[in-house]
């Protein structure tokens, strides 16, 4: 007989695929067919299946009208959903109840100023960056760690220091950036850049994500044909997403991609996500 712990693996595979229709039978039949109460774990799955979907307004009721108190790991869930696409009122309302849950996390406040960001709305980019400084909140800072020859390198986003291998990691890049845009038409996303910058500043910003910094490196130094392996600590996002498709196919070269959320496989032009993460 399936258990509690069944049926979460169930409706975190749902999530991360779409399947929003068979999530809510699954939900129903354990309640319903097995008799299992749910758990904290099995709210936060559904909150996460609605935000997936882009169905905002129905997880954000989901979440209100939980026999549980939702925690902060389910709102930060649905506002990490409010960035993905970028309805501003729903996260600030999702904001509020975070405030009051678990106000000292910098990651809240960071998805918060994405979603400004993307609508542009600068003053409101320098307010939660000024509530940041005013709670003495530092943002996590993204790295990403890559094995070449059996010695792990650490690349740290948007610091460029005066390390050889770092350099190393930026020239490839910038001729990778170059083939990529020819070859494979890309553009980089620069909505989600935190200020008010010109268009190239923008662009340089994003192009110095840590996991473009370790795949760059890995396709200087690995031997060709190996695949690429790297480790990130945060969620990876959506402009390196794209680039690591298109640098799998322009390069015929196999990348894994392990983020704070899933593992990520990109080869032939397409990730194993299915853009779906």
């Amino acid at each position: 007989m399936p258990d509690g712990i069944i049926f979460i693996s169930l409706l975190y595979a749902c999530s991360h695929t779409g399947l929003v229709k068979e999530g809510c039978t699954y939900f129903d039949e354990m309640r319903n067919v097995y008799n299992i109460e749910p758990s904290i774990e099995h709210y936060g799955c559904m909150v996460d299946l609605y935000g997936r979907a882009g169905q905002l307004r129905k997880a954000y009721e989901f979440a209100c009208q939980m026999p549980i108190p939702a925690n902060a790991i389910i709102w930060r869930t649905l506002l990490g959903a409010c960035s993905f696409y970028g309805n501003i009122e729903l996260a600030e309302k999702v904001k509020l109840k975070l405030s009051e849950l678990d106000p000292y996390n910098s990651g809240d406040h960071i998805l918060l100023s994405n979603v400004y960001a993307v609508a542009e709305k600068w003053k409101d980019v320098a307010a939660v960056r000024r509530s940041m400084n005013d709670l003495k909140i530092q943002k996590t800072p993204g790295w990403s760690m890559i094995e070449v020859d059996k010695v792990m390198y650490t690349f740290l986003a948007g610091v460029k220091q005066d390390d050889k291998i770092v350099v190393e990691a930026y020239e490839k890049l910038k001729e990778i950036m170059l083939r990529l845009r020819l070859e494979g038409g890309y553009a980089p996303e620069v909505g989600k850049v935190l200020y008010d910058i010109e268009e190239e500043e923008k662009e340089d910003s994003i192009s110095s994500h840590s996991e473009k910094l370790a795949v760059a490196f890995g396709i200087g130094r690995l031997c060709k044909g190996k695949k690429i392996r790297v480790v990130k600590n945060l969620r990876i996002c959506r402009d390196c997403h794209v680039m690591m498709k298109l640098i799998s196919d322009v390069y015929n070269v196999e990348i894994v991609v392990r983020d704070r959320s899933r593992f990520h496989s990109f080869k032939d032009g397409f990730c194993s996500c299915r853009d779906y993460w």
